[in-house]
């Protein structure tokens, strides 16, 4: 069939490797060609493929990016892409929780995303290259017992689309994914937190026009896509990869009966 080819970045840093969405997009990256550097707290099982480099540590500790300048010094030259997937979830009502809850979340979902654009950033003014922060459409919208997830993903949305604006005379693109349910990390969490998973997962997938919860390759396509050339045009913009969750207000299946 035909095909269209957009040009990725030569070094791509992505945290959250060690599994779900970081996972696909590292392994979709280094499909490609490009060449990972993957930041996690454990290693990922992409650690003997060619072209990919671990750097084990927190998101949030400034040493881990010491580190990650080393790795990118080391994979040469290049532009460089960077996609902050790593990211926590807990689930419960504001009652309930603790400033050491919401200092983690803050930590790893909002201060790992800042100090990954404090050093890619400086980097891709010299070299040139793309950043997509993976937000949600929880950023936008509300969620029943995810009021601190929600919260940090709002602050990540604006922070990408500030930094954005600040830095694309430099050459730098900077732009926002945020994904909608998918069957990863997070979404599988939060299912496993419902007193019936299996009801759970069946309105929650009936709520997407397709039926079905998203897979996070999927989902990593979505944010091939954006780190590319293709998306050039594309500058402080919030993608929503949802499969058409947000697209209404509700998705009638037509068992609630007519609607006229």
């Amino acid at each position: 069939m035909p095909t269209v080819t957009f040009g990725l970045p030569d070094i791509v840093v992505v945290t959250g490797t060690g599994s779900g969405l970081g996972s696909e997009i590292a392994t979709l990256l280094l499909d490609c060609g490009s060449k990972v550097v993957g930041v996690d707290l454990t290693t990922s099982a992409l650690s003997e493929r060619e072209g990919y480099s671990q750097v084990l540590g927190s998101v949030s500790d400034r040493s881990t990016w010491t580190k990650v300048q080393d790795a990118i010094n080391s994979a040469g030259s290049g532009k460089l892409g960077l996609v902050t997937s790593a990211a926590i979830l807990d689930t419960g009502f504001i009652p309930d929780t603790t400033p050491e809850v919401i200092a983690r979340a803050m930590d790893v979902n909002v201060t790992g995303t800042a100090l990954a654009m404090a050093t890619l950033i400086p980097l891709m003014e010299t070299r040139g290259g793309s950043v997509v922060a993976v937000a949600s459409v929880n950023a936008g919208l509300a969620e029943q017992q995810l009021a601190v997830y929600n919260a940090t993903k709002a602050a990540v949305r604006q922070l990408a689309r500030t930094a954005a604006l600040d830095h694309a005379r430099a050459g730098v693109r900077i732009n926002v994914l945020s994904p909608g349910p998918m069957m990863a990390g997070l979404f599988k969490r939060h299912l496993e937190s419902a007193t019936d998973g299996d009801k759970f997962l069946a309105t929650r997938s009936n709520r997407q026009p397709e039926g079905k919860i998203l897979e996070a390759v999927e989902v990593a396509r979505a944010a091939l896509f954006l780190l590319s050339d293709g998306a050039h045009a594309i500058l402080g913009a919030d993608l929503v990869a949802d499969g058409g969750l947000t697209a209404g207000f509700d998705f009638r299946t037509g068992a609630e009966g007519a609607s006229v």
